[in-house]
């Protein structure tokens, strides 16, 4: 198929994966209204545009957490991203690293934090779950450390598994899982030769490296809810704080309460998101929670948005609503299961285009002049 657009990613995904990976990706919990609302409602924000402004230099570059990056976006954690392309995970850290933007690995991952630590010339970032088991939590954060990473993603809007309904029915959980995702593998021959055949080995690789054993994808859902925390609360985190020394972003807040609470901990960053619409369905988006937690904390930390970007126009609204830097999801998993490194690649670079038109369209020649005058009130 012709991929002309960054939406057209996701119908080449839908192609070539077996269901239970593409539903895996692609779903959310319950009915799904949150994950449709993120998309909807920051693609319904108007753009301002303006004339005659003198745009023939713009500059996507910026500095966040005291990196240079050369645009407001980072890639965000996704667990399993290595099932969508071979070694997934550092395929689409070498796509991050030649755009120049972070790339952040999931505790979940397929490939552990070295093989794709060592894919990649500069530090890569390291998401990281509220777990029981601390002994994994501190192994993880040492290794994480050890390979070179300074920047902790930290995930807290996961105490419980969001009940994501679609798994059931592609296969990707229940009793009858193992037998469909062979069966699916087998109608699928080009991922089931890329990655079924040549991605091995299939299995947490951040955990098997802890647990000094594999495991494996179906182990996944079960480890998970055995080992989500639900007791833990912000008094919890402080050895967090003071065993990490590099940067910590809270990732998962939509409330400008919690957002005051995570300037309290000491985070350098928060990350304002709904998970992707994958734990409470009928929460706010992401383009709506945002502007109050910006007015709560702004200035105090650096601020993150994901939820809803499918493209450049999607992070140029983002800033505009008031975030410091965007983080790219489900639109990057597409393009992996797509074309792997270089399905990444072209995604980033028609984003960075897509950013270059709206910002000459909106009379802004640089990342900070991208505010809340870039949007049409009313």
């Amino acid at each position: 198929m012709i991929i002309s657009s960054t939406t057209d990613f996701r119908e080449g995904a839908r192609r070539r994966l077996p269901p239970f990976l593409f539903h895996y990706a692609d779903g959310g919990a319950y009915a799904e209204q949150t994950l449709r609302r993120n998309v909807s409602d920051l693609a319904d924000l108007a753009l301002r545009q303006r004339v005659l402004k003198n745009v023939a230099d713009i500059s996507l570059s910026t500095n966040v957490l005291g990196q240079e990056m050369a645009m407001p976006l980072a890639i965000a954690p996704v667990g399993l991203a290595g099932m969508y392309a071979r070694r997934g995970e550092v395929q689409a850290a070498r796509a991050a690293e030649k755009a120049g933007i972070p790339f952040t690995l999931s505790t979940v991952s397929v490939c552990p934090i070295e093989e794709v630590q060592n894919a990649v010339s500069k530090p890569i970032w390291f998401q990281l779950y509220v777990l029981k088991d601390r002994g994994f939590m501190k192994n993880a954060l040492e290794r994480a450390w050890a390979a070179g990473i300074t920047t902790l993603i930290f995930t807290v809007d996961m105490p419980v598994p969001g009940a994501r309904y679609r798994d059931l029915h592609s296969g990707m959980s229940g009793p009858t899982g193992p037998m469909r995702r062979v069966l699916q593998a087998m109608t699928h021959p080009g991922w089931a030769f890329d990655v079924g055949l040549f991605g091995k080995p299939h299995d947490l690789g951040n955990i098997s490296a802890y647990r000094g054993k594999p495991t494996k994808l179906e182990d996944y859902i079960a480890w998970l809810g055995a080992n989500f925390d639900p007791a833990i609360a912000w008094n919890d985190l402080q050895w967090l704080r003071e065993f990490w020394k590099g940067k910590i972003v809270i990732k998962g807040i939509l409330d400008p309460e919690d957002a005051r609470e995570a300037v309290k901990f000491g985070a350098d960053g928060l990350i304002v998101s709904n998970h992707g619409g994958r734990q409470l369905d009928g929460v706010l988006s992401s383009a709506h929670a945002l502007p109050r937690i910006v007015d709560a904390v702004k200035d105090e930390l650096t601020i993150f948005a994901d939820g809803g970007v499918r493209s450049g126009l999607d992070v140029v609204r983002m800033l505009a609503l008031g975030a410091d830097s965007v983080l790219l999801g489900r639109a990057y998993v597409y393009a992996l299961a797509t074309a792997g490194e270089a399905g990444v690649t072209k995604l980033l670079d028609l984003i960075a285009k897509e950013m270059r038109v709206a910002m000459a369209l909106t009379g802004v020649t640089k990342i900070s002049q991208i505010t809340a005058e870039t949007l049409e009130r009313g």
